[in-house]
């Protein structure tokens, strides 16, 4: 009898699914540098289009970015514009109030790095009184801006398109008010400016690259300025232009590629429209630059990956084993990464629950507490908070024991968990005896009422507790709604403490009740059970 080595069963099994030698060598080679190819050319997209999605997270922070800037100086000078409006309108223009708002508008534009100038117009358009040194004799009521205060009664800021000044013969953008006589009468406008150049010397410390594009543009379509800049472009119209195409069809904010109609450069480019004030800031970059790195990159790539296909055409019948078993190994590593990845959401559940009551956990409620606050702020709609505690339940633990006050939190939990219909809604165990319910979309009316209805079905629950006056386990809560249309403050914290406070009046009050921001709800204790 001839002994077989152990290792003779798997070879002999390999051996009888061969094939024949050149043609299956042939075969798989082919096939491998297809799928190398094909490899290289699906990396190389999705790399291309990661780059992409890179640079459009940029420009849209950029944009943010820019966008602030542009609101900020607009604000600070139509802060010390609304100075000069009451001084004005409650000083009068006497010699003496006129030389003390004169001395006052010159102390603010040499502070102030966003002024240009400030000036102040009668109802008809003459002088008045201008921070510059030398007076100018002259009339300003042909202006754009004038012309819109003189015909609208309102005391807004307006905004109007970039003029040269007749001071100084800059380009300007001008940030304008309406002065009112006492009886609301047209009384004049009082001017601020802010210098072109400014915000070309802001824009300027962005990056953008050497063919990227900074654009400030009235939400008319009238330009301001533009990175690279030209004097002959501003206060011309962009309104047929890409960017101002996409904000008219997208809204606000947006992001996409675009060909410019300037120079015809295909550039990435977000842009957004300033909260309150007629003003589009967009920023550019070059697709041409964005992609010159990665050009690089998967050019090196296609030369190595031609290069490792003749390598392999050189040595391919030798290493088809191998490539067997490579793929053997992939197949058994994408097994384990898929049991792992199974393995890490189970653990991830874990992580937001409370072990003992199987509710979410405290990490989770304010996770959930957070996002939600900003729908609501965002969809307008209101946000609930109800805290609710059990009464008592040191003296409870003290008697019964630490297990019986355990199996006590459960019962509760499974009353609030059965007590929530809303896929929504969100049962969380806070801290201790503690326990929070987030409840989207309801208002205080509503949050009320599913408080009260979960205080009686813990009560239904008739848990035995001989030192809460009811003779049974009952619970504390108190709710608040957050109401995005009131103003209401958004930071989760400051809801939690505005919940905590209700449920501490409702135990200050007697606990075995709810405590909201309508008033109190719930049976009072009997007189024999006052605390």
């Amino acid at each position: 009898m001839t002994l077989q080595h152990p290792a003779s069963t798997p070879i002999t099994s390999l051996t009888a699914k061969k094939r024949p030698a050149v043609r299956y060598a042939i075969r798989v080679l082919l096939l491998f540098c297809v799928l190398l190819v094909a490899a290289q050319a699906w990396s190389a997209w999705s790399a291309r289009q990661s780059r992409l999605a890179e640079h459009a997270a940029a420009t849209s922070n950029m944009a943010n970015a820019l966008a602030a800037q542009a609101e900020s100086t607009v604000r600070i000078v139509d802060t010390v514009l609304a100075s000069v409006v009451e001084r004005v309108e409650h000083d009068g223009m006497s010699p003496a109030s006129s030389d003390r708002l004169r001395t006052h508008m010159r102390n603010m534009v040499l502070q102030v790095k966003e002024l240009h100038g400030l000036f102040v117009y009668g109802a008809d358009g003459s002088w008045l009184v201008s921070s510059i040194e030398r007076p100018i004799a002259g009339n300003n009521a042909d202006r754009e801006y004038f012309q819109y205060h003189l015909n609208h009664r309102s005391r807004n800021t307006y905004i109007g398109k970039p003029i040269r000044s007749r001071s100084s013969g800059v380009w300007i953008l001008p940030v304008s008010r309406r002065l009112d006589n006492p009886d609301g009468s047209f009384a004049g406008v009082a001017l601020g400016t802010v210098q072109i150049a400014f915000f070309a010397e802001l824009y300027e410390s962005f990056d953008v690259g050497t063919e990227g594009v900074v654009l400030l543009a009235h939400d008319d379509g009238t330009l301001i300025y533009r990175r690279p800049f030209n004097d002959k472009l501003i206060g011309t119209s962009v309104a047929a232009g890409p960017v101002y195409q996409m904000y008219k069809s997208s809204g606000p904010v947006g992001t996409a590629m675009l060909r410019s109609r300037v120079d015809g450069v295909v550039r990435l480019y977000s842009y957004r429209h300033l909260g309150g004030l007629p003003l589009i800031v967009a920023t550019a970059q070059s697709k041409k630059e964005i992609l010159a790195e990665w050009n690089q990159s998967t050019l090196f790539m296609s030369g190595a990956t031609v290069l490792v296909v003749l390598l392999l055409a050189g040595v391919g019948a030798r290493l088809v084993r191998q490539i067997m078993i490579r793929d053997q190994l992939e197949a058994e590593l994408r097994i384990a990464e898929e049991h792992l990845q199974q393995r890490n959401q189970e653990l991830t559940v874990l992580a937001t629950r409370d072990a003992l009551t199987g509710l979410a956990n405290r990490r989770h409620f304010e996770e959930t507490l957070r996002l939600e606050l900003k729908r609501a702020r965002r969809n307008g709609a209101p946000l609930s908070l109800v805290l609710l505690d059990v009464d008592f339940f040191k003296p409870y633990n003290d008697r019964y024991g630490h297990v019986a006050g355990d199996d006590c939190l459960r019962q509760v939990a499974a009353a609030l968990r059965g007590g929530l219909a809303r896929p929504t809604d969100l049962a969380a165990r806070y801290g201790g005896e503690e326990f929070a319910i987030v409840l989207p979309a309801t208002g205080q009316v509503g949050a009320r009422y599913l408080a009260e209805r979960l205080r009686l079905t813990i009560m239904e629950l008739g848990i035995a507790h001989a030192d809460n006056p009811p003779g049974i386990v009952t619970v504390s809560a108190g709710t608040c709604t957050f109401h995005a249309a009131a103003g209401d403050n958004d930071d989760p914290e400051a809801l939690v403490q505005r919940a905590d406070a209700l449920l501490y009046r409702a135990k200050a009050e007697g606990r075995n009740r709810v405590s909201t921001d309508l008033g109190n709800t719930g049976m009072a204790p009997p007189p024999e059970f006052s605390i």
